[in-house]
């Protein structure tokens, strides 16, 4: 009877001590569990800590800048105006570009004048009838770096139209005939090194006959564009926000 009641009370113990052990492990899943989440979240949280902290410095350094250029507006208008001055020097610039400014410099002044008579066979041309050693002449220059160009004082811009009218060329719709002068204003050597150069432009003319005089000039004067041009049909492209 005792050894029954012993065994009944050893079961029993043994069920007790498998339920605690159960209950133990199960909370110390619990807690390793809710301790795996924490962690995680924490790592998370950091993350989007730094990512704040990389938008709050771009903000920051922003308004910096917009603090900076306010600064220096005020500046400008304290000390005569220079924010406006620069404007005006910018717009003084483009100006320049597009031609509708009289131009004074170093540069090259390049004189052209008709083949004489061939006397003997009667033969008489003109470098009306040799427009494309005009336009070459023009691409050497531009090649070269000139600031500016003019054409008997007609300046050369984008819109410059030069083409053969009956017995004279028409530049910028102006009638002009030999001899025919270009200036150019940029560097005095660099510009005379492109037209000089073996078989360059000044050998050509002179290939063809044509009496040539190459001069380099410190006070070159070139005038200014003289048509005004109106855009019809262009207009700037508006950028869109991102």
């Amino acid at each position: 009877m005792k050894n029954m009641k012993g065994k009944a009370a050893l079961v029993l113990v043994s069920i007790l001590l498998g339920i605690i052990l159960a209950i133990q492990f199960k909370t110390v899943n619990k807690t390793v569990g809710e301790g795996v989440l924490p962690t995680q979240r924490a790592q998370q949280l950091a993350t989007e800590l730094k990512k704040a902290q990389e938008e709050r410095d771009a903000l920051i350094k922003a308004l910096d800048e917009a603090e900076e250029k306010i600064k220096q507006y005020e500046l400008g208008e304290a000390d005569n105006d220079v924010y406006v001055e620069n404007l005006y020097k910018d717009l003084e610039k483009y100006r320049i570009l597009a031609g509708y400014v009289d131009l004074e410099g170093p540069g090259v002044i390049l004189e052209i004048k008709d083949p004489p008579i061939d006397v003997q066979y009667g033969v008489e041309y003109s470098i009306v009838d040799d427009i494309d050693l005009i336009l070459q002449t023009i691409s050497v220059l531009n090649a070269a770096q000139a600031e500016a160009i003019s054409i008997n004082d007609q300046r050369y811009t984008a819109y410059t139209e030069i083409v053969r009218a009956s017995d004279h060329i028409e530049i910028n719709g102006v009638s002009i005939n030999s001899p025919i002068v270009i200036k150019a204003i940029g560097d005095p050597d660099t510009l005379e090194s492109a037209l000089s150069i073996k078989r360059g432009m000044i050998w050509t003319f002179r290939y063809y006959n044509y009496d040539v005089n190459l001069i380099k000039d410190n006070n070159v004067k070139i005038p200014k564009y003289r048509k005004l041009v109106e855009f019809v049909y262009s207009q700037p492209v508006e950028e869109k926000a991102n």
